[in-house]
């Protein structure tokens, strides 16, 4: 019994890293993610238990973006 072998069949898991980007880039704009709500600012008051190293406080504090 002979066996020939048939065709090499592309499949789509064999397509190249560049024809993933183009198809990804392609589908993209139909992706649409909904804008995701801003959290409720939470009081002071509420935050117990957080435990900061006074060296960090500092260097935080000295942060001209954080502290001054």
């Amino acid at each position: 019994m002979s066996l020939y072998p048939a065709p090499r069949e592309r499949y789509e898991s064999e397509l190249s890293l560049a024809e993933l980007c183009g198809a990804g880039a392609r589908m993209a704009p139909h992706w649409v993610a909904p804008a995701a709500p801003e959290p409720a600012p939470v009081s002071p008051a509420l935050i117990n238990g957080v435990v900061v190293p006074d060296a960090s406080a500092r260097l935080i504090d000295a942060t001209a973006e954080y502290g001054g």
